[in-house]
């Protein structure tokens, strides 16, 4: 009688189930909600994180956008080099060549073709660049300019020895004004009032 109500039960050994708990793969819990069944060969092999493709796609997303902001910065990216020449309106070339020679000590580039424009112009060394003299009409105003260059339109020229120039300028008579920070810059105008900048930047 016992054995009527109390069978013993017999598997056959391919039939034998998995090491892995019923309740563990088949619990609908937030631990497994995220994870996707591959079955092989009619045995539960474990599960993967939705979350991997998803991932996946976001790398790929992330990939794209990086490639995309790279190509923009090379279509941007026209070769800059350095500043070549600045140029400065004058209205008499003999006049700001007395100037700028003279008293500032800048040299000719006889390189420089003063031929090849319809206006008159010499081109100076400023180390390895250039100022562009240009004797053409100047459309700013002579009168009511600022006291002051650094707060006027102005060329920047660095310098080693502020102190010098200052009193270079002040054998010739020139009127400058320092700079209002207090670093070593001197700012003056040429004889058609464009304002200039001496400064050092090592020190």
């Amino acid at each position: 009688m016992a054995a009527i109500l109390s069978p013993s039960l017999s598997l056959h050994p391919q039939n034998k189930v998995h090491p892995v708990g019923v309740s563990t793969i088949f619990a609908n819990t937030q631990s497994t909600r995220n994870f996707l069944p591959i079955v092989r060969t009619g045995r539960s092999h474990g599960y993967h994180r939705l979350m991997k493709a998803k991932m996946s796609a976001e790398v790929d997303v992330l990939a794209k956008d990086s490639i995309s902001v790279e190509s923009a910065a090379d279509a941007n990216d026209y070769g800059l080099v350095s500043m070549h020449h600045v140029g400065i309106l004058c209205e008499n070339l003999e006049r700001s060549l007395e100037f700028y020679q003279n008293v500032l000590g800048l040299k000719i580039n006889e390189a420089r073709p003063d031929d090849k424009l319809p206006y008159r112009g010499a081109w100076l060394w400023v180390g390895s660049e250039m100022i562009h003299l240009m004797e053409l009409p100047n459309p700013d105003p002579l009168t009511g300019r600022p006291a002051h260059g650094g707060r006027d339109r102005h060329t920047c020229i660095e310098i080693r020895d502020v102190s010098k120039l200052k009193a270079i300028l002040d054998k010739a008579g020139i009127p400058y004004t320092l700079s209002h920070s207090g670093r070593p810059a001197i700012f003056f105008r040429d004889p058609d009032t464009n304002a200039l900048e001496f400064a050092q930047f090592d020190a």
